[in-house]
């Protein structure tokens, strides 16, 4: 059986047709959960090696056999008993990092330790400690070094094994076949090169969940198919998928008898947690110090990027703030605690969504300093979009000048879809479309099961 599956930024959903319907699969009693997950276990830490007594044994022994190397080669550059300790050091350390991944993995590898979703967030808040990974997709196309390469992979397969179980056990199949969404471009710090790593991880991560056979098709492509299966008449469409990371358009022929017909694609690598990004920064760290203090900007980035493993562990990390003055380090410090940053982030976006159709919102954040709250109002929220909406308006405008005809339908689906200021500058952009505003949450998943199951 062959699955279509949204890994996505901010929420994942999974769905087959059945006998002619598209049928999601359950998380609970929801058809997609927040794309996190939470180990009790801690991810190894490097800062955490030390020689115990049996690692410097084996340091002793690689350093005595390889002066019996040079002995033995006279003719080669020698090398200072300094250099080679340090490399076999570095050779005992390597060996480690692999002993404390294998372990982690293994602890970990169980599900019944494992939480996703909102459950994972929950999870972590209540215990304070172990590890959260937010948004594991909005890392796949960065520069990594090996051992959090490898973390990332695995990670990633906890996910996708936690779909493929659940959709084996909803659908009374083995499912081991699927196709996976992307975007037309992953956010990346490498270029096209960051795209084909973030490729390669997920099929790795794929592979480890037990999935032979994977495929991948772009998200508003996806999303065309879904918009396709629904319409009965042909006309021009213009998809327009925005999410969490990334906001990706199609131009697609689609409804009536004939196939689908996709005309272009475009995508760049900004969205919904770009706005969080912003409005975090804007409104929120101010109350620790931003613009007031001496302490560095992106430390507060570091502390605002949730979704970024090393970037909260640099912020974590840091013993920085004591001279801070008050009330700004005491602040820094208690965001600092386990889960505070996690805290935060969710009232930024829980402020988001509601000033998407209310004025005002008040955020509570007594887990920092009694009594303290922030106000934040409409009008911020806009100032905090101004940035994604100029990227989105750029590409809604490279999209208009490339194509040869206006589209009929503008097909809305994604997260941020349900904004009302995304909607205003696409609707500027194609006045003359009619705007249809599919699934925010399923309108890429619901195409990619009938992408699955074309690929039969």
């Amino acid at each position: 059986m062959k699955i279509g599956i949204d890994f996505g930024t901010s929420y994942s959903a999974a769905a087959a047709v059945i006998d002619g319907e598209v049928r999601t699969v359950r998380f609970g009693q929801e058809r997609q959960f927040r794309t996190t997950v939470y180990f009790p276990e801690a991810v190894p830490d490097l800062d955490k090696f030390e020689l115990d007594d049996a690692m410097e044994a084996e340091v002793e022994a690689l350093v005595r056999s390889a002066r019996a190397e040079q002995s033995r080669n006279p003719g080669q550059a020698r090398r200072s008993d300094l250099e080679l300790r340090r490399d076999a050091v570095r050779a005992v350390r390597r060996q480690w990092l692999e002993r404390q991944v294998r372990e982690a993995r293994a602890s970990a590898a169980s599900l019944q330790n494992a939480v996703y979703g909102e459950e994972a967030v929950e999870a972590y808040l209540i215990e304070g400690f172990g590890n959260l990974v937010q948004s594991p997709k909005s890392m796949l196309g960065y520069q990594l070094a090996p051992h959090v390469r490898q973390t990332i992979v695995g990670i990633a397969g906890y996910i996708l094994e936690h779909i493929r179980l659940n959709a084996s056990q909803q659908f009374g199949a083995n499912v081991r076949a699927a196709v996976l969404g992307r975007p037309v471009q992953f956010r990346s710090s490498m270029g096209a090169a960051g795209g084909d790593q973030a490729l390669e991880i997920l099929r790795e991560a794929a592979a480890g969940a037990g999935f032979d056979d994977v495929d991948f098709l772009e998200e508003p492509v996806a999303a065309a198919l879904g918009h396709h299966a629904q319409s009965a008449q042909r006309h021009r469409a213009l998809v327009v998928d925005i999410g969490g990371g990334t906001s990706d358009i199609t131009l697609a022929e689609v409804g009536g008898a004939q196939p689908p017909r996709v005309l272009g694609s475009w995508g760049i690598a900004r969205g919904g947690v770009d706005v969080d990004l912003a409005l975090s920064l804007s409104r929120f760290m101010p109350l620790f110090g931003k613009g007031a203090t001496r302490v560095p900007a992106h430390h507060f980035v570091e502390a605002a990027t949730v979704h970024d493993v090393i970037r909260q562990r640099d912020f974590q990390r840091r013993d920085a703030y004591r001279d801070v003055p008050d009330p700004f380090g005491p602040r820094l410090i208690a965001l600092q605690d386990t889960g505070n940053t996690t805290r935060l982030s969710r009232a930024v976006e829980a402020a988001k969504v509601e000033l998407s159709s209310r004025e005002r919102n008040r955020a509570a954040l007594d887990y920092i300093e009694t009594g303290l709250f922030q106000e934040v109002l409409a009008p911020d929220l806009a100032a905090a979009a101004e940035g994604f909406l100029g990227f989105l308006s750029e590409l809604l405008g490279e999209v208009s000048a490339q194509i040869d005809a206006p589209p009929q339908v503008v097909f809305l689906t994604g997260g941020m879809s349900r904004a009302p200021y995304v909607r205003a500058a696409v609707q500027r952009c194609f006045p003359d479309a009619q705007l249809v505003a599919g699934d925010p949450s399923l309108g890429v998943v619901s195409g990619l099961a009938f992408a699955a199951l074309a690929g039969r």
